[in-house]
């Protein structure tokens, strides 16, 4: 039995995700359900994306995800079945795939699936979960669904690279206030060639980039590469009683800009 994973913006106060789950077990009770996260921001698919694809390609080949993010069908936005890298990845066709994914999809279906209830408010419970099941079990998309071409695109930020410079974004502030950018080690090696920096953001400056968070002193400011090889801002054991994150000490959001100076 496959695992089935779950990310959305439903939260835990609510029971949401209970019920989700349990439309999962009614149709695949042997299934592996596993959270990545409820805590989405409301309706942001970027965010949705993100958090996903940090971690997607760690699961084995056969995982189906379901990403409860403006779920509801319409005309113009098709519940769709998308696989990648051998994996599947249940969805509304609204723009999240243009985030998630770094290459076109091997294939994509519309589901055709008749809902066991006239209520159309929850479509992760009432759709996309019975195809989950269905896919955890061995099925194939063929059965519930068609062939389709994605709709929905978006243009996601990219560095800026020249000769001297790396000029980035903010996209992502984690639970820590950490501040993730979309600068990656690859664009830093390309650029740099060796020669010295100077991180900069919110008028501040960090002139070494670190291997581990406690190369500086509690409370300081750094700047590290993440396991998914993008740049980090933080202050190492931020968010506690007496220090805050980086995100709300340099008054940092999503979509600010994060450049490497290199001379």
């Amino acid at each position: 039995m496959a695992i089935v994973t779950l990310t959305s913006d439903m939260g835990h106060r609510d029971h949401y995700v209970a019920a989700v789950k349990i439309a999962i077990l009614r149709h695949a009770p042997e299934a592996q359900i596993m959270d990545i996260s409820h805590e989405v921001e409301h309706f942001d698919i970027q965010h949705a994306a993100y958090i996903l694809r940090q971690v997607y390609k760690d699961f084995p080949s056969g995982t189906t995800h379901i990403i409860g993010l403006q779920p509801e069908w319409s005309k113009e936005r098709a519940h769709v079945i998308v696989k990648s890298e051998d994996q599947f990845f249940i969805s509304a066709d609204n723009g999240l795939f243009s985030f998630l994914l770094d290459r076109e999809p091997d294939e994509v279906f519309e589901i055709d699936l008749s809902q066991d209830t006239d209520d159309l408010t929850f479509p992760t419970k009432n759709i996309f979960a019975r195809v989950a099941a269905h896919l955890s079990k061995g099925g194939t998309p063929e059965v519930l669904s068609r062939p389709y071409k994605l709709r929905s695109f978006y243009t996601p930020l990219r560095p800026i690279l020249d000769s001297n410079s790396i000029r980035g974004h903010v996209m992502h502030v984690d639970s820590y206030e950490n501040i993730l950018s979309n600068i990656s080690l690859e664009h830093f090696k390309e650029v740099g060639r060796g020669r010295e920096f100077e991180v900069r953001f919110a008028r501040h400056r960090v002139k070494k980039i670190v291997k581990t968070y406690n190369e500086v002193s509690p409370g300081d400011p750094l700047a590290i590469f993440r396991s998914n090889g993008l740049l980090e801002i933080a202050i190492n054991q931020g968010t506690t009683a007496t220090t805050r994150g980086a995100a709300a000490l340099f008054g940092l959001k999503k979509g600010d800009t994060v450049r490497i100076d290199f001379q």
